[in-house]
């Protein structure tokens, strides 16, 4: 039987936090965005089309960042209190390779680490009966 490997997103557009719910004890894995305030003022200061392409430039190197590690698992769960969430659904439904993925997005209100947990936790445990 194939094993099925889950994987919960905690997303805003500063930073994510990936909750692998595949039976292991592991921390929650974070990456961080790029593009900070300090950028956003530095290039606003220059030229507003030019922050809009560094902004850009730097989100989608970020969802990239989060895309390496979700490509390895069957099952995502996108959330958070953003429109973050449905702009990763949108590049990852871009990319071939997550053809075969299942991802749901949910919006939430903003979440604490053990919160983000049990949300991934009782998400996934509403399909355990199709995985057995």
């Amino acid at each position: 039987m194939k094993t099925i490997k889950q994987l919960g997103i905690y997303l805003d557009h500063a930073a994510a936090n990936l909750i692998d719910f595949s039976g292991s004890d592991k921390e929650p894995k974070s990456i961080i965005s790029e593009f900070d305030i300090q950028d956003k003022h530095e290039t606003l200061q220059r030229s507003e089309n030019e922050m809009h392409h560094k902004e850009q430039d730097k989100q989608r190197a970020y969802f990239k960042k989060i895309a390496a590690i979700a490509a390895d698992f069957n099952q995502l769960l996108l959330f958070g209190p953003t429109t973050a969430k449905t702009e990763l659904l949108h590049f990852l439904q871009k990319d071939n390779s997550f053809g075969k993925i299942k991802i749901d997005a949910e919006n939430t209100d903003k979440l604490t680490c053990d919160q983000q947990q049990i949300f991934v936790g009782e998400h996934f445990k509403k399909f355990d009966f199709k995985n057995s």
